[in-house]
């Protein structure tokens, strides 16, 4: 009897230590892709009850093992629910949340519109702005005049316009091609996160980033470097869809005059 007493206490911390030491810490950062504060936000890992708030620039850290539910809430934005893959350990994750719309109360109105305006418009109220604009210009019309009127003559020195009334066929034709572009043009719409990790591994395999490496940055360091160049120029919303290599190696070189700026990085 005390040899199975030994055996257990010896046996229930071994068991304690291995779920220790299987919580890994998971970081990333929280954004909403439109550039708005929406910091903090709520952090919650549902599977051990442990949670925290992103800081200034939507950075978080939180313990988490395989296959926890991570939980992302903010007030005014859809709740983000993240199940950790093996993966994602190894990775800086991109979180985004979409904001919730507003709800505008329906409006229910009586009378059931005929078709005819002239008869419609007698049973349908004006809004107030429009019955205070038209209060404001009754009494201007009435007020007596301030000013002398002008002389309604007609210059000397006029010119007759001969081509008054005539089409300017280069304006339309302007206009006509000013259209077809715009309609041709990929309308720009913000990435989700899966099209942003897309956008990013692309960015790794195509664009020339030997200029990150002359100052001593390592994959983890280049990878931090453009979540920030993709954050602060919206990269993955204005270029996935129209990827231009030397476009995109230009902005990355624009973000990372700034990005050097708050950053000590080795020149070598």
């Amino acid at each position: 009897m005390k040899t199975y007493i030994k055996q257990s206490l010896y046996t229930i911390p071994f068991f304690v230590s291995a779920e220790f030491f299987s919580q890994q810490q998971v970081t990333g950062i929280v954004t909403d892709n439109g550039k708005s504060d929406i910091n903090p936000v709520l952090v919650i890992n549902v599977s051990n009850q442990k949670s925290t708030l992103s800081d200034a620039s939507g950075r978080f850290i939180i313990e988490a093992s395989e296959n926890d539910e991570i939980r992302f809430v903010k007030e005014g934005y859809y709740r983000f629910d993240k199940k950790m893959i093996k993966e994602d350990f190894n990775s800086h994750l991109m979180i985004t949340l979409e904001k919730r719309e507003i709800e505008i109360p329906e409006v229910k109105i009586a009378y059931k519109p005929t078709g005819n305006l002239e008869k419609d418009n007698k049973h349908l109220n004006e809004s107030r702005k429009i019955v205070s604009l038209r209060s404001e210009l009754d009494e201007y019309m009435k007020s007596p005049l301030n000013e002398a009127l002008p002389d309604n003559t007609v210059s000397k020195t006029f010119k007759q316009d001969y081509g008054a009334g005539q089409v300017n066929l280069l304006g339309v034709l302007d206009a006509a091609v000013g259209l077809f572009k715009k309609a041709t043009e990929l309308k720009i719409t913000k990435a989700n996160f899966t099209e942003t990790q897309d956008f990013i591994k692309r960015v790794k395999q195509e664009a020339d980033l030997t200029f990150l490496k002359k100052y001593g940055m390592d994959e983890e360091r280049i990878d931090q470097f453009l979540l920030y160049a993709n954050d602060t120029r919206m990269m993955a919303k204005k270029y996935r869809k129209n990827f231009k290599i030397d476009v995109v190696e230009y902005e990355l070189r624009v973000a990372f005059a700034e990005y050097k700026k708050t950053r000590k990085l080795d020149n070598l």
